[in-house]
């Protein structure tokens, strides 16, 4: 579904990644881990737009985006969650949810896809006439994921969507987003916490310094002493 062949993203004369090359099979959740810095956010944002990149391509099913603006890419079936989630604080839980569907023209259908966000966060139903920006960290990144979902993406893009929250949080988040990807959505999730994202997920690249180093089945880079030593503090 996603091919990235020799992608490439500069600040200035800085090369924070350096041609790396993965693709993403239709129905699978691949991890990106690495280390702070490591170039994993510059990455997902070259492959969402928000900054181009210096080189490489990137094509989504069949279909080069490299040329596209941003707010295209949703049309196309890419919704990102970013790394803060960026929530729209003076509107309500609600209004979050519905402009996650802007692209959207089927009124009734809309409101089937926000009950269901409703259904898999019962804690946004109960605040969904509250401003987001009065809701917790946690609470804004379960909107963030729903709103995501509202287009009905092909792609769902994942940055960092453990960064900050407490433990008992982040372990909701993760029971959605694989209870998501068990329903055949296509994942990309860009995790600093290793074992979490190679626990849900089906494959795992590592990137360190920008460039990809390793890649291999999950359950195989969790076993690597490598990884093992350098991620996950064994």
């Amino acid at each position: 579904m996603l091919e990235v062949t020799g992608l490439r993203v500069a600040y200035g004369g800085i090369q924070a990644v350096r041609g790396i090359t993965f693709h993403i099979n239709q129905g699978e959740m691949v991890a990106l881990i690495g280390a702070n810095g490591a170039g994993k956010t510059s990455t997902l944002k070259a492959l969402s737009r928000l900054l181009d990149s210096a080189g490489g391509s990137v094509r989504f099913c069949g279909k080069e985006l490299s040329a596209l603006p941003a707010h295209q890419l949703v049309s196309e079936g890419i919704a990102l969650v970013p790394e803060g989630r960026g929530v729209f604080p003076r509107m309500s839980v609600s209004e979050n949810l519905l402009m996650g569907a802007y692209v959207r023209r089927d009124k009734a259908e809309i409101e089937v896809d926000r009950e269901q966000v409703f259904s898999l966060f019962p804690r946004l139903m109960e605040r969904a006439h509250q401003l987001a920006g009065t809701l917790s960290g946690g609470e804004q990144q379960m909107l963030a994921i729903g709103r995501a979902l509202m287009c009905r993406p092909k792609l769902l893009l994942l940055d960092e969507p453990s960064m900050g929250l407490a433990p008992l949080m982040v372990q909701k988040i993760f029971e959605v987003i694989r209870t998501v990807a068990d329903k055949g959505m296509t994942v990309l999730l860009v995790e600093q916490n290793a074992k979490l994202a190679l626990e849900v997920s089906q494959r795992g690249y590592v990137m360190e310094s920008g460039e990809i180093t390793l890649t291999d089945e999950s359950a195989t880079l969790l076993a690597n002493p490598k990884v093992r030593e350098a991620y996950l503090g064994e």
